[in-house]
């Protein structure tokens, strides 16, 4: 990084499944112009139209599991037969570059990077009105499914860690809530 060129920031959402946070990362990356979205890193075969660096960065299962050994991970999750993670090496390329990364990361992944960027990375968690509503929109999109109560009880756990993060927003409204959210972001970022 060249001196005194200025450092990217890192915006991490995180929030329990259900709550909206995909909706609103898309809204948000479509109103402030300088935050793209992370890329991350994943041993999933490459689908038709996906490219290196764009989608993800394709890694094999070995090569994978060897960059776990060596930390080069702020966080990994394996579901699916699959891993998916996000490459510390990367994170501080954008961040030495002056580009801002948006993060979508579970509430683990997003503690983590907040020790490793403790001054360049805003934690926002986004949860439901209630556990009452969470469930309803959770049934009103995959219905009744056996996956349901897992859900529910991975987003209580979830809601316990939100006080650890910068700031909690409710998505009661969606359209309130990415004008919230857009606006703390935008404060952010033009903060040195």
């Amino acid at each position: 990084m060249e001196q005194g060129a200025p450092k990217g920031k890192l915006i991490v959402f995180s929030a329990p499944s259900g709550t909206g946070k995909s909706t609103i990362a898309k809204a948000v990356l479509g109103q402030i112009g300088e935050l793209s979205f992370s890329v991350s890193a994943t041993t999933r075969s490459k689908r038709p139209g996906e490219e290196e660096g764009v989608h993800y960065f394709f890694l094999d299962k070995k090569e994978f599991e060897e960059r776990i050994e060596k930390g080069d991970f702020i966080e990994y999750e394996y579901f699916f037969g699959n891993y998916y993670g996000t490459l510390l090496d990367k994170t501080r390329e954008a961040i030495d570059s002056g580009r801002h990364l948006l993060l979508d990361l579970d509430v683990k992944g997003a503690l983590n990077l907040k020790k490793l960027f403790p001054l360049d990375s805003l934690l926002l968690f986004i949860r439901p009105p209630s556990m009452a509503v969470l469930q309803e929109r959770l049934l009103q999109r995959d219905g009744n499914s056996p996956g349901l109560q897992e859900r529910l009880e991975r987003a209580a756990l979830e809601l316990g860690y939100a006080e650890q993060f910068d700031d909690v927003v409710v998505n009661d409204d969606l359209e309130q809530t990415v004008t919230a959210v857009t606006g703390k972001i935008r404060k952010y970022l033009t903060t040195l």
